[in-house]
Order: C-alpha cells, then structure tokens, then sequence
C-alpha cells in the first residue's frame, strides 16, 4: 500500500468513525414525556457496539474518495452520507450474523451482537441503524429538497429488496444449491456490490457529476462491488479465523456457492484481477484527483481479510 493511500485510508476511517457516534444519537427521545435514555441505554449501547466495532471503512471511503475524484473532498455533509451508509452496512451485518441467517459468532474479532447481548436486541439494532440512516439523509442541512429525496432513493433502493435485502434472499435460498456464473454473479451484484456502488453514485450525485461522469464512476462502482465479493470468497478459504475477524471456512461449512468453488481458484483471482482491470478502465478520463479511487480498487483485490 502506497503511503498516499495509506494516509487517505487511515483519514477517511478516522472522519467517519468520530462523525458516527454523534450522529447516532438514539439515548433520547422526543416522544416521552419523560427522559426516556436509561431506558434506551442497552439499545444504543448494542447500537454503538455494532456501528464503531472496527471495519475497513470501505464504503465511506468511496463516498469521500469520489468527492475528491470531483474536487468536492472537503464538501459539508459528505460525513453524514458516508455515515448513513455505514450504518445500513452495519445493520446488515447483524442481522446476517443471526441465528436464522447464518449464524456467526465472531465479526471484525469480536462476539456478533446477539452474542454480546441477544438475539432480540440485535434484531432491534438492526432496525434501529437502518431507520436512523434515512432520517439523517432527510435532515441534511443546506441540502435541497429534491437532492435529499434522490439521496434517500438511492440508499433505500441499493438496501432494499432489488439490492442488498434481495441478494441475501437469494442467498440463504443458494444453500446446498448449485449456482451457474451468471446467477453468482447476479447474487452477490445484489448482496455486495449494490451498497458499494451506491456509496459512489450517492457521492457523485452530491458532488454534481455530470451524466458522463456518473455513467463512469458507477462502471467503477459495478466492477469493484463484484471484486470485492470474489476476493472475499478467496480470503474465506485462504485466511484464518483471527485474521478474518470473523469465522474461517463459514462459507464451505454451510455448503454455499462460491466464485473458488464454481470456477477453481486460479480463476477465480483472476476474474479479480479482470474487475479490477475493468475498473482502472473505467477511470481513464478522470485526473489524478481519482487516485484513491484507482487505490482502493487495488485495496479491494489484495486484502486478506
């Protein structure tokens, strides 16, 4: 990893990761009469608990690296969009980690929520990060009506049944199933890929991309939201438990269709390398201000965890 990259990478986990917390915000609420935050006080501890444990940060750092590949990095409410989204990443992930999903007991090395406190509050931690994303993309200050409309439409859909939800669905219905490229690859476009390449449409449309631009970048976001799903199910086999964070082997034990498993694994890398191709293509027009975003199309293919 260059140093440049590093240095943005390390910036872009540290600008959300201190933005979250505030924005989360749910000790409180203004429909009891009465203050109702010791109430609320193991649902937002859960909440805090699943939102700030750890995480690559990826698709914040593609909001705030598009930002920058237009010359809007320092843009106000960047944080607030990169947030929304890391926390409907965050609610998906607890609610994949449930017992009738599939039924993790680690995530980022640590005790899955409804292991540290239980099946119902994760559950409600869940439902509690997806509502409160929305509404801080309704209240984004200095923002037009219209633009925060077509912000909140993006997300829902991207984290809805024709993206994130749908392709979990066609996930738990793959189990000891046999999948041809095709539908793999439609799965994970769903499950993975439609969050990340959200995170760059949501940026350019905040940013004022042009048609041109928009068109390109969600060729990039396409081309790295399947890359990163394939190089996920290399690093499942590859890797091991503690440098995951989460269980080794999750996948081959509860007997899902994987690109190694389909396609062996030299290709299955090399279908990797061919996104990521395809997505330093896609960048051609933009200038060197799109640099993390080449970077982190390489991050994405060469982590191991």
């Amino acid at each position: 990893m260059n140093p440049d990259f590093a240095d943005f990478l390390a910036n872009s986990q540290q600008r959300v990761q201190q933005a979250l917390p505030a924005l989360l915000d749910n000790t409180g609420s203004e429909y009891a009469d009465a203050d109702a935050s010791s109430s609320l006080q193991r649902l937002s501890e859960a909440s805090i608990y699943s939102l700030l444990n750890g995480g690559k940060r990826v698709r914040a750092s593609l909001v705030y690296a598009t930002a920058q590949a237009l010359g809007h990095e320092n843009k106000a409410g960047l944080d607030e969009i990169a947030s929304a989204i890391e926390m409907i990443h965050a609610y998906s992930l607890v609610h994949d980690d449930l017992p009738a999903m599939d039924d993790d007991d680690l995530r980022r090395g640590k005790p899955t929520c409804h292991i540290a406190y239980d099946e119902a509050t994760a559950i409600l931690v869940g439902d509690a990060l997806q509502a409160r994303a929305f509404e801080i993309l309704a209240t984004l200050e200095g923002v037009d009506a219209e633009t925060k409309l077509a912000l909140i439409q993006q997300l829902s859909a991207a984290a809805g049944p024709r993206g994130m939800v749908g392709g979990q669905a066609i996930d738990l219905a793959a189990v000891n199933q046999q999948l041809d490229l095709s539908a793999l690859k439609t799965m994970h476009q769903l499950k993975t890929g439609a969050l990340i390449r959200v995170s760059i449409a949501m940026s350019a449309l905040f940013c004022g991309a042009d048609e041109q631009q928009i068109a390109l970048l969600d060729r990039y976001g396409k081309a790295i939201g399947l890359s990163f799903q394939v190089q996920d199910d290399i690093i499942d086999i590859e890797s091991n438990t503690e440098t995951l964070g989460k269980t080794q082997g999750a996948d081959q034990a509860l007997n899902k269709p994987t690109f190694p498993s389909l396609l062996g694994m030299t290709k299955a890398k090399q279908l990797a390398q061919d996104l990521h191709t395809e997505a330093l293509q896609a960048l051609s027009g933009f200038d060197e201000r799109a640099a993390p975003l080449r970077d982190l199309s390489h991050y994405i293919i060469a982590r191991q965890h």
